[in-house]
């Protein structure tokens, strides 16, 4: 089965590096025949980190780096000597990535900017070595802090799309094929359901330089928000954009119960996703007539922007750009 270039979750077992052991040790030299305690602090176990990076839209380069393991830190030594701390291992994600403990299923990091660093399992602190503990009362202790163990678990990095748009649509409802004509994106198209398994992103240009991110997702189907279809696999990547656009195609035998359904599912996902800005598009409008469009009109839910489109012949297509640039410009409420 052929592999796909988009991963957007990995299971990866971690474990930061052990702090490295005190030094029980006293001064020995051919001056010094009975000196004091001299024994340095272990070093810190490495970390592990990870790093926000613009560049990178997937978590495929990761696919085979499913355990990670960092260096310990160095045992302290004679002459109050310090032990080295060990490297610490910097883990490279795409923006939108959010980091989870496999067994709590609790968010631990979210990364969101280029060249954001985060300790997301820290090393074992290193022990102190026996110069620490003398006193008046004990000037030659026999006992250094052994370095604290790392943390070792299954943990789980899982992204979530960063996109100013994200198209909503039942399977072959002709998401990709818009993506195609607005943006330089090359999706695959057919015509059969579930054509798009992974999300794809494209830039569009607007006017005098500007652009903005448009995500062509998996379709829904109903019961996506139960995980039935890919589910909750598409459904977590709604929720980062700004603008939902709703693609329902002419030829739909039911326009507003196939725009409720779509509503419905992501009301069951996360009720939040209902705060967004809606905008419905009716696409495959080519060989439709102004009565034709009227009748649909009258099947959509007031208070939507809507507008027709038809990706084939590019009808449409210029004022829907306008449309989508206004409402993700329009200032929050």
């Amino acid at each position: 089965m052929e592999k796909s270039n988009f991963v957007d979750q990995i299971r990866i077992f971690c474990r930061s590096g052990h702090g490295g052991a005190g030094s029980k040790h006293f001064m020995r030299n051919k001056f010094t025949a009975m000196g004091g305690p001299d024994g340095g602090d272990g070093g810190r176990g490495a970390h592990v980190i990870l790093k926000g990076n613009s560049n990178l839209w997937t978590l495929l380069h990761l696919r085979y780096f499913k355990t990670v393991v960092a260096e310990d830190g160095e045992a302290g030594s004679g002459n109050n000597s310090s032990g080295r701390a060990g490297k610490d291992v910097v883990i490279e994600v795409p923006l939108g990535t959010i980091a989870r403990d496999e067994e709590t299923g609790a968010q631990e990091a979210e990364m969101l900017e280029d060249g954001q660093e985060i300790i997301w399992i820290p090393g074992g602190k290193g022990g102190l070595g026996n110069s620490h503990f003398a006193t008046p009362t004990n000037q030659a202790p026999e006992y250094a802090q052994p370095g604290l163990p790392g943390v070792e678990a299954w943990k789980v990095l899982e992204l979530k799309v960063l996109a100013d748009v994200g198209l909503v649509g039942f399977p072959n409802a002709g998401k990709s094929t818009l993506l195609s004509v607005i943006t330089a994106a090359k999706p695959k198209i057919a015509d059969y359901a579930f054509t798009t398994i992974t999300p794809n992103l494209g830039m569009v240009e607007y006017r005098d330089g500007k652009s903005f991110c448009i995500a062509d997702l998996p379709g829904i189907i109903e019961g996506a928000a139960e995980g039935k279809g890919l589910g909750h696999r598409f459904l977590r990547h709604i929720e980062r954009n700004s603008v939902l656009l709703f693609l329902i195609p002419a030829d739909s035998p039911d326009h507003k119960k196939e725009f409720e359904i779509l509503v419905n599912e992501l009301e069951q996902f996360n009720p939040e996703l209902l705060n967004k800005q809606f905008i419905i598009a009716v696409s495959k409008t080519d060989m439709l007539d102004d009565e034709l469009k009227a009748a649909i009109e009258k099947e959509l839910p007031p208070g939507i922007p809507h507008i027709f489109i038809s990706s084939v012949t590019n009808k449409g297509i210029t004022p829907l750009k306008d449309l989508l640039w206004k409402v993700l410009n329009e200032p929050q409420v």
